[in-house]
């Protein structure tokens, strides 16, 4: 063990005492994995995940780093399974490929949130950008599943599925 870092043959120094050492991951269970990188990296902002610097693919990565290849799915790697936000801010999104399809209502989902809190908006604006990202997602490939439109509450909402299902709001 590294006296300086912590870790052992040094690396990485350790959280501070008190300091989260937690990060957040999203993994949305799939089949398709490259319908999915692209629609969500269309709805967030985000991007593919480059393989890590020196290899091709994430399968090549992953070979190197010893697992075996009868591990690999067919196809697994080859094209990139994960989305992160270019500047770092949000968490990687990793879309796992499984075998059986979604057949219940998601017990979570994802809610963009296009105002970044600012309730101060004119409801006017507040549902004309909701609209434009409903309608830009809907030709990205999303379903609409209902819209909430309750103005003496100040409320207006989409609620979507993604192109295999998956439940999400658009909202301020």
């Amino acid at each position: 063990m590294d006296e300086t870092t912590g870790s052992p043959g040094g690396g990485q120094p350790l959280a501070p005492v008190g300091a989260s050492a937690v990060t957040l991951q999203i993994t949305i269970d799939c089949a398709d994995p490259a319908r999915l990188v692209d629609f969500w990296a269309e709805a967030l902002g985000y991007v593919p995940e480059p393989p890590p610097g020196g290899y091709a693919t994430w399968r090549e990565y992953w070979k190197a780093g010893g697992v075996p290849e009868e591990e690999l799915p067919e196809g697994a790697g080859e094209t990139p399974e994960s989305i992160v936000s270019p500047t770092g801010a949000g968490p990687r999104v990793w879309f796992q490929p499984v075998p059986e399809g979604k057949t219940v209502k998601n017990r979570l989902h994802l809610d963009l949130k296009l105002g970044g809190g600012d309730r101060e908006a004119p409801l006017a604006v507040r549902k004309e950008r909701i609209t434009a990202k409903k309608d830009q997602l809907t030709a990205a490939g999303a379903t609409l599943l209902r819209v909430t439109d309750d103005p003496s509450a100040g409320y207006f909402s989409a609620l979507l599925a993604d192109p295999e299902g998956n439940e999400f709001c658009v909202a301020w």
